[in-house]
């Protein structure tokens, strides 16, 4: 631990030396805590589920926690956040231990390596760059981070750069942000908006024709489209899809409360109760 703290380059920041801080030492102890935990889970008489993982079988969990820690930011619960925090903590320290098992890496390089790119990426905080807002920092990020890749092997600039895995509107979300670096992208939302519009048409074309198998396409292209527009006036469509259908559970969850008999109701009546509580 003496060793890991000697050398931790955070303890060099701001002329603040944390070594003999018991805050310092109290952290250390219950991170290296954390690392001896997760080695025992893996070790011979660990866990025979930890045991067996791997980094690919480990990865949904990941993502599974990274959701959950929205929900919990979403709904201001401090302590499902500390909670989710720590799953996502441990997910880390898993994966590393898994690494280190195979002689590749371990948990005090993903850290390193993590301090090193937060420094190079924020030379506005740790160096003498001047920035005029946080508009200029994700600029400066940009360049930098296009700075790192160009030192990777790449078969062409070209190539976007985006995950399969990534929920679809996430991904049509950084296709487009590709696709304007690139110069290829509407100037002004109202542009976009003419595209939305021109998408739905074509799909109420193919509805009309009876074209089931334009249906999925058309459809295809006016969400591509609706998440472009998004971009352009400035929010995530992902993020704002999940806000809307947890908006539609929350409208559900007080229709249900107000009328149990819900399915008895008629058409009509199940509208006017849905105007009903959306008028609150």
């Amino acid at each position: 631990m003496d060793e890991l703290a000697r050398d931790a380059p955070w303890t060099e920041f701001d002329g603040v030396d944390l070594h003999g801080g018991s805050c310092f030492i109290g952290f250390m102890s219950s991170f290296l805590q954390l690392i001896e935990i997760v080695k025992k889970l893996r070790g011979p008489n660990g866990c025979p589920w930890d045991k067996i993982q791997t980094h690919a079988s480990l990865t949904q969990y990941a993502i599974e926690e990274a959701y959950e820690l929205e929900e919990a930011i979403l709904n201001n619960d401090q302590d499902n956040m500390k909670e989710e925090l720590g799953d996502l903590l441990f997910q880390s320290v898993l994966h590393s231990e898994i690494a280190r098992q195979e002689g590749r890496f371990d948990i005090e390089d993903v850290i390193l390596h993590l301090n090193e790119k937060m420094v190079r990426r924020h030379p506005h905080v740790f160096a003498t760059t001047q920035v005029q807002d946080s508009a200029e920092v994700l600029q400066n990020w940009e360049a930098i981070k296009e700075q790192e890749k160009s030192n990777r092997p790449k078969s062409s600039k070209f190539e976007a750069d985006i995950p399969l895995n990534f929920p679809a509107l996430l991904r049509a979300q950084k296709i487009g942000k590709f696709s304007k670096k690139m110069g290829f992208d509407w100037s002004k939302p109202n542009q976009v908006l003419a595209k939305v519009e021109e998408e739905l048409a074509e799909l109420k074309e193919a509805m009309e024709n009876q074209d089931a198998k334009a249906w999925e396409e058309e459809m295809g292209d006016l969400l591509f489209s609706c998440v472009q527009l998004a971009r352009h006036l400035g929010f995530d469509a992902e993020k704002s899809l999940r806000l809307a259908n947890q908006k539609f559970l929350d409208r559900w969850s007080k229709m249900i409360k107000e009328q149990p008999d819900f399915e008895q109701l008629t058409s009509d009546e199940k509208e006017a109760l849905w105007q009903k509580v959306k008028s609150r």
